[in-house]
């Protein structure tokens, strides 16, 4: 009976190891929940289609799009304000769970030259892309035009550059830097240059690109790291959708308030791009919500 209770005890043990093991290797993943629209063959509507995914972290970076210090939009720069420590909490998990953290402030990246961080992507090998690179430039770097033979016309209308402050806002020259509530760490690079980005990926045997930050209808979608060229290039793209903005004015076409213009430009992205996730995949916590949206909880 000893032995046979000594026996049962030890078997115990071992199971309880085992399971303990596959929990911790298990929490090391990432475990998301991937939300897609897809269209029915010979129809027009689009069906919400989810699907969960488990992705190594070693193999998966996060990009950080034009979050920065400051914008012409008094609405945007309050928008991103609010946006930055959230994000931020969002990108230490990922890190510390292994994601490589690439930050993109578009046009601004001379602020960090003298960096690791920076020389970092400067200096990673060169890897020939698999797809040509955008060439077209727009804002500072080149760009990803829509593509036509993919996906239709946005459905918000930006035409007026998107300021939806009741008194409009001048443009002018007003980032330095990515906002300072986002941190830096030793291990991440900075870079808003394509070539950079891929070698970046390429020299880390990275498959899997997490797209956040602003603004998703123009610079999330259109930057040479963004949403578009990461397609083109064959990675396995998805946006953290509870982490963007768009640039969008409620008096533009279709004439909702501005956070319904944002999850219509994340849905048109769904349709045509990738899909999208929320940060509660990697944090644990609630999606984030902007104060002004007030609309049900995501």
């Amino acid at each position: 009976h000893k032995r046979y209770r000594l026996g049962a005890i030890q078997g115990a043990l071992l199971v309880f190891a085992i399971s303990g093991h596959t929990s911790r290797a298990d929490n090391s993943q990432l475990h998301l929940t991937l939300r897609s629209r897809m269209k029915a063959p010979g129809g027009d509507t689009f069906t919400v289609v989810e699907k969960k995914a488990t992705w190594d972290p070693k193999k998966t970076a996060l990009i950080i799009c034009d979050m920065w210090d400051d914008h012409w939009c008094k609405g945007a720069a309050r928008r991103v304000a609010e946006l930055a420590g959230p994000l931020n909490e969002a990108v230490k998990t990922a890190r510390a769970k292994g994601v490589f953290i690439i930050h993109a402030p578009s046009s601004v990246v001379g602020f960090y030259k003298d960096t690791p961080q920076r020389k970092r992507a400067q200096m990673a090998p060169f890897a020939k892309p698999p797809a040509p690179l955008a060439t077209a430039e727009r804002w500072g770097t080149t760009w990803c035009w829509p593509d036509p033979k993919r996906e239709p016309g946005l459905p918000i209308d930006d035409s007026d550059m998107g300021c939806d402050c009741a008194v409009k806002c001048k443009i002018r020259d007003a980032w330095t830097r990515e906002n300072p509530a986002i941190e830096i760490a030793e291990s991440d690079a900075i870079t808003d240059n394509g070539q950079e980005t891929w070698n970046l990926l390429t020299e880390r045997g990275i498959d899997n690109v997490i797209l956040c930050g602003v603004h998703l209808n123009m610079c999330v979608l259109g930057r040479p790291f963004g949403i578009r060229q990461m397609v083109h290039l064959g990675k396995n793209v998805v946006l953290m959708r509870d982490m963007t903005d768009t640039m969008y004015n409620h008096e533009m076409k279709p004439y909702v308030n501005h956070f319904q213009g944002t999850e219509l430009v994340v849905e048109h992205v769904e349709k045509y791009w990738c899909p999208s996730f929320i940060s509660s995949d990697i944090t644990g916590r609630p999606a984030f919500q902007f104060k002004e949206d007030m609309r049900a909880s995501r």
